[in-house]
């Protein structure tokens, strides 16, 4: 036989509530009064909003991290390649619009996570996404001089 009892009982005992968080009766002393908190203010106000445009310090930033992923294929950067359409910044948050070379791309399913993760390794970006289009397509034309130089072409 096992070391259990069983208790049945009518009703459960009523316990006292704690008094809500920020009361006097449960922060402070009985007969004193709360202080203020230091930082009630400075919670209490919102942060201006901000949007990073694009030769803003945080932009650049992302730039850069974009500048060091390279194609597999081609030796130049995703960003002198023109596979990046546009890149929005608000409150920390980075929305990178991007394309592939080709739908068949063999980097189509790795190539925005990494993008992912790098813009979000720059100091000032918290979240992003990654929206990869395909409308316009990629074309050589949408490289920049600089590809063009590197690859011949120009």
């Amino acid at each position: 036989m096992s070391g259990f009892t069983i208790e049945e009982v009518d009703e459960a005992p009523i316990v006292a509530k704690a008094p809500p968080v920020g009361s006097a009766s449960f922060d402070a002393p009985s007969g004193s009064q709360r202080q203020p908190d230091y930082l009630e203010g400075f919670l209490r106000e919102r942060p201006a909003a901000s949007s990073e445009t694009p030769g803003g310090e945080l932009y650049e930033s992302v730039i850069d991290a974009l500048r060091s992923i390279f194609d597999p294929e081609i030796p130049v950067n995703i960003y002198d390649l023109g596979l990046i359409y546009g890149v929005e910044i608000d409150e920390g948050h980075a929305v990178v619009q991007m394309t592939l070379t080709t739908p068949h791309c063999p980097v189509a399913e790795s190539m925005p996570g990494e993008v992912e993760m790098r813009v979000m390794s720059v100091p000032g970006i918290a979240t992003a996404e990654v929206n990869l289009v395909w409308d316009p397509a990629w074309d050589p034309g949408k490289m920049s001089d600089e590809a063009k130089l590197e690859l011949g072409m120009l």
